[in-house]
């Protein structure tokens, strides 16, 4: 397997389709940066950087589900986007993921195999999500 820089995934081992994804980009024969963005979060920067990348609206990121995002009231159409930034950014568990970063570009990846759309590599083998839904066939093209 390649070690590739070029790819990062901000990851929570937490969740089934941040490890399926993780999957999906080891079936391409690369070895991507892994960043447990709850134990190492995003900079502001970074956050904004991953926003403009995948050209959504800084609220297409956040998380509800297990998230304060209810409590926090983050559904206030008169909160600014440098206030849903400072959410993130107090309270991690609120960025929605996993986020894959390769040369082709910057992807929100829900559901999982979304992350085939942004690999530089075909897939080397079959693969099955966690819960057996086959997303690779057995001549390694997407099953849709």
């Amino acid at each position: 397997m390649n070690d590739d820089p070029a790819i990062t995934i901000y990851h929570n081992p937490a969740c089934g389709t941040s490890r399926n994804t993780l999957a999906l980009i080891r079936n391409s024969g690369v070895e991507p940066t892994v960043v447990e963005y709850l134990q190492t979060p995003p900079d502001r920067a970074t956050l904004l950087q991953l926003i403009g990348d995948m050209s959504i609206p800084v609220s297409g990121l956040l998380r509800e589900k297990g998230t304060p995002y209810a409590e926090l009231q983050l559904d206030d159409p008169s909160l600014t986007d440098d206030a849903l930034i400072d959410a993130m950014l107090m309270h991690p568990i609120l960025i929605n993921r996993p986020i894959v970063v390769t040369p082709l570009g910057t992807k929100l990846c829900r559901p999982s195999e979304a992350v085939l759309d942004i690999l530089p590599s075909s897939q080397l083998a079959p693969f099955a999500k966690e819960d057996g839904e086959v997303v690779i066939d057995d001549l390694g093209r997407r099953v849709v």
